[in-house]
């Protein structure tokens, strides 16, 4: 399919019947299967005894981990190996650019278990550009605005590595060097340089992590004025959505993605997180992959990308928490429509009054070679202990993120912050069950 088809097909495909939209998924998901098990050896044994009227709970939930570790195996394409990513991902210079002219590169985070690596052939790119362009905005005056000041877009993300905003950022540099509409700012650079690009670019769209964006909005040398706040990342709580709304004076709104599932959910002017459900199936579940009635709280949640050919994510489990509703909008969407139960981990204030949002502390801790997952709690003002699993040896791991961590602080104005490794293994709270990899606990 291509970029005109993409388009094509997604413009109104929200608007279509249930019934229709059932349907159209329906004849992906059967042309993927079929792709799939010719093409990918993993999935042409893991649906050996699969009937030609298979129903989608005939196909067996696959985790992270399993496609990590099959991962050569899992790919359509059988030219592209784990061994030939890791030498193409060793140049930063690749960032953006396609492997043999075809996929993109992205990692994923790893603080949920093994970060994942994960291609994007052309169609999954063009949907995924389809999707936002025809469904990012939740109101059609922001969109309006937005095209009439020149269509400037600032990200304020991690500007490093394979990471799906940076790569996808670079991607469309790189394909269209000519335009000058789009500025990614690293989210881990100083804060006042990152103030002074965002002053000197003068945004349009201004997107973030939530914490990040509500961090910078304390400062009044920050003089933008942007036309919409799009947030991404973490949970935007309604507090944060406040403040941005008053700092900014604009609409402030959010959307549901994963590298795996693409764009998942996109936000309406009700504040409903619309699935798009003719390029993703989104199935809530309980602990044991059985499916959850409507309006009912899952412990996790198995999605099907229905776009990406070159490595099919299909039941792939997250485990993200949510709520699917079934009653109709008032927006006009057809499809169903999502609350998720998003990252809330802590903001840590030090001394001076200097803060720290927990994603920028995430995208350091996610370039240390072999954690599986990590927790950082802070203990003091000076102090943090940091707990980490791994399959290397743990001392060295450690160290190496201790370094990194202290690099962090250091550039942020911490020149005496403390990480004490800790022999336990990141938990859960015990009395409310939630995971937290960055939270205080000192009074």
């Amino acid at each position: 399919m291509s970029l005109i088809g993409a388009m094509m097909t997604t413009y109104k495909g929200d608007k279509k019947s249930r019934e229709k939209t059932a349907d159209l998924q329906r004849k992906r998901l059967v042309k993927l299967i079929r792709y799939t098990r010719s093409n990918s050896p993993y999935y042409k044994e893991l649906y050996s005894g699969l009937k030609d009227d298979f129903q989608l709970s005939d196909l067996p939930p696959v985790t992270k981990p399993e496609l990590m570790a099959h991962f050569d195996d899992v790919l359509t394409d059988r030219n592209i190996t784990m061994k030939r990513i890791d030498d193409f991902t060793s140049d930063l210079g690749n960032i953006g650019r396609m492997i043999d002219d075809k996929y993109l590169i992205f990692k994923t985070s790893g603080s949920t278990g093994n970060p994942a690596v994960v291609l994007y052939d052309k169609q999954n790119i063009d949907v995924s550009s389809a999707i936002a362009a025809f469904r990012t905005f939740a109101r059609k005056e922001d969109y309006d605005k937005f095209m009439k000041h020149g269509k400037k877009t600032a990200g304020v993300f991690a500007d490093y590595g394979f990471y799906l905003a940076c790569g996808m950022s670079k991607y469309l540099q790189l394909k269209m060097p000519h335009k000058k509409t789009k500025i990614n700012v690293d989210v881990n650079a100083p804060e006042a340089k990152i103030i002074s690009d965002l002053n000197a670019f003068q945004p349009s769209m201004l997107s973030g992590y939530p914490s990040n964006l509500a961090l910078l909005a304390d400062f009044k040398e920050l003089s933008i004025h942007p036309d919409v706040v799009i947030t991404g990342g973490e949970l935007l709580t309604d507090q944060i959505r406040k403040k941005l709304e008053d700092r900014f004076g604009c609409y402030v709104q959010t959307h549901y993605s994963c590298t795996e599932g693409g764009e998942i959910a996109c936000e309406c002017e009700e504040r409903h997180l619309h699935i798009n459900e003719d390029w993703v199936i989104v199935e809530p579940v309980d602990k044991d992959n059985k499916p959850v009635p409507y309006g009912k709280m899952s412990d996790k949640v198995l999605i099907t990308n229905l776009s990406n050919y070159i490595q099919p994510f299909i039941r792939y489990e997250l485990t993200d928490r949510v709520i699917v509703h079934e009653e109709r909008c008032k927006c006009g969407r057809t499809s169903h429509w999502l609350e998720i139960e998003g990252r809330t981990d802590d903001i840590l204030e030090f001394e001076n009054g200097i803060r720290i949002a927990p994603m920028s502390l995430y995208k350091v801790l996610e370039e240390v070679p072999d954690i599986r997952r990590f927790q950082l709690i802070q203990r003091s003002l000076t102090k943090l202990e940091l707990r980490v699993t791994t399959d290397r040896d743990k001392e060295t791991v450690f160290e190496n993120a201790r370094k990194d961590l202290i690099a962090f602080f250091k550039k942020n104005g911490l020149t005496n912050i403390m990480i004490e490794p800790s022999d336990k293994l990141p938990q859960a709270n015990k009395t409310s069950g939630k995971f937290k990899h960055i939270y205080s606990d000192f009074n």
